[in-house]
């Protein structure tokens, strides 16, 4: 039986750890040939048959539209990659605040500029872009910076998704919440001592969330398969929330 994405030619960011790397495990399960980019190349091993691993800086745009031009024209975009910040208003650096807009925001649409028209040519693509629950969704504690471009997120997706919707282009979102990722690991080393140690750190995590547990990057990954698919093909222009009840 044929994988529902076989034949596809995919294409992720942050796919040496957590979500996305996920997602491109998840995409060659069900038969895509993926290219899956990651600034650290080590963390991009092991990833099996049917991916190109690339090392790539999002923050690059000549490195991104030459990446993509190389080794595109793609059938799928999945935009993972992402940093927090944990702030408030009043103590947002401006260095935190441009590298936050510049790797959460401005490197998925330089992504999106660059695979767009191979996507035109070949009639029709999927674009799935990584944004949270946290921002436009729910307003979080400490998470300021990390809000505000998640929010920006949900604007570009559904400005790309109204451009192209006559075009065979798909454009959605996904809004996770907390998910047990690398990334997670180290907020909770960062947040150790003032909260008690490493355990109710994690405690702390866990606590907020209706389930009474976080999400793996698997479960998240489901969902960017989903959306990447012809079965949602119906689907354009939303921000899907995959948070456990904890925008309830």
């Amino acid at each position: 039986m044929a994988g529902r994405l076989q034949g596809k030619h995919c294409f992720v960011t942050a796919a040496g750890q957590g979500i996305g790397r996920a997602a491109v495990l998840a995409y060659a399960r069900e038969g895509a040939t993926v290219v899956a980019t990651d600034r650290d190349a080590d963390k991009l091993q092991g990833l099996g048959e049917g991916v190109t691993a690339l090392a790539l800086d999002v923050l690059d745009d000549a490195a991104v539209k030459r990446t993509i031009e190389e080794h595109g024209p793609f059938d799928v975009v999945f935009n993972c990659a992402g940093f927090v910040h944990q702030n408030d208003v009043l103590n947002c650096a401006d260095a935190d605040w441009d590298f936050a807009f510049a790797l959460n925001v401005r490197a998925q649409w330089k992504v999106i500029q660059a695979a767009l028209p191979g996507m035109l040519e070949k009639g029709g693509g999927a674009i799935v872009n990584m944004a949270s629950a946290a921002g436009s969704v729910k307003g979080v504690a400490n998470r300021f910076c990390y809000g505000t471009t998640k929010a920006a997120v949900v604007g570009l997706t559904k400005s790309v998704a109204a451009d192209f919707v006559t075009r065979g282009i798909r454009c959605n979102c996904v809004c996770p919440g907390t998910v047990d990722t690398p990334s997670l690991g180290e907020r909770i080393a960062a947040n150790a001592d003032a909260m008690g140690g490493l355990d109710a750190a994690r405690a702390a995590f866990v606590g907020r969330q209706a389930m009474g547990r976080l999400a793996t990057a698997e479960e998240i990954a489901e969902l960017v398969l989903y959306l990447s698919a012809p079965e949602s093909q119906f689907v354009t222009a939303q921000a899907v929330v995959i948070d456990g009840g904890w925008t309830n």
